[in-house]
């Protein structure tokens, strides 16, 4: 007896097409969910966002903040002077050796450290403290930023001949909008960078503790860390406001590139 394929289990075509409608129905409300949290984030969620970052830079962690509160002391303490034996006594080849071995312990391998008298060296609390308060704005930034930038793709209509001056006005608005999340994305990298090089330096500090210049290079680096934090603050604060401004300027072009597209009212 020969049986049918949808006697073995197979879809049938109706079944085919219910799940592709069905797909598809979900793609579309995917996107109407999108624009509604996009519209809702251009007209309130940006002017409270730009107001909050405002009250934040006023405080006193950023505003009129002296370099030298962001300083903090390494815990490594200079090592006692090691006094050598005399050995004018020794044989020329010998005092050559041993000359020649202490010389290239000073200049190359500098102080041996298997542990710091007292202990680890930590992070600088005072930029640590900053650094957590700033990486949640940085994240929401490219977040909205994403939001945006797929909002205003889905408004860009299909490709036609002519009449195309509201579709250029989206492109080069879409074209912003990425180019403030690549910004946003590369702070993230601004901060990891710090801590690499700051551990450079201590490393450098616990092997040459008797040099000045790289506990006073580990001070620079932090007063460079406190002013790029600062300055982070504010290019968010300011991608924020650029982006609330020229998508509300171009609204009507963004929303309606065409007039011959009917799209939906922002309110």
């Amino acid at each position: 007896m020969i049986r049918s394929n949808n006697s073995l289990g197979a879809p049938t075509t109706n079944q085919v097409n219910s799940s592709q409608f069905s797909q598809t129905k979900k793609v579309q409300e995917y996107k109407e969910e999108v624009k509604k949290q996009a519209e809702h984030l251009l007209l309130k969620g940006f002017p409270e966002t730009i107001v909050s970052l405002n009250n934040i830079l006023e405080t006193p962690q950023f505003k009129n903040r002296k370099f030298s509160e962001v300083h903090q002391d390494l815990n490594i303490a200079v090592p006692n002077p090691i006094i050598l034996n005399s050995h004018t006594d020794l044989p020329p080849s010998k005092k050559l050796k041993l000359d020649n071995s202490i010389s290239s312990s000073i200049s190359e391998d500098g102080s041996r450290v298997m542990i710091l008298p007292g202990g680890s060296v930590a992070t600088n609390k005072h930029l640590v403290d900053l650094i957590e308060l700033v990486k949640p704005h940085i994240r929401k930034l490219v977040e909205d930023s994403n939001l945006m930038k797929m909002w205003i793709s889905f408004m860009i209509p299909k490709i036609e001949d002519g009449n195309n001056f509201g579709v250029s006005i989206q492109e080069d608005t879409l074209a912003e909008v990425q180019s403030v999340e690549s910004e946003a994305a590369a702070f993230f990298d601004q901060i990891s960078r710090y801590f690499i090089s700051r551990g450079k330096l201590i490393s450098k500090v616990a092997k040459y503790p008797h040099i000045d210049d790289y506990r006073r290079a580990v001070q620079e680096l932090d007063e460079k860390e406190y002013l790029s934090l600062w300055l982070v603050m504010s290019e968010i604060r300011n991608r924020y406001c650029a982006l609330h401004d020229i998508v509300l300027k171009n609204l009507d072009k963004i929303k309606k590139p065409r007039t011959s597209n009917a799209t939906e009212s922002l309110y």
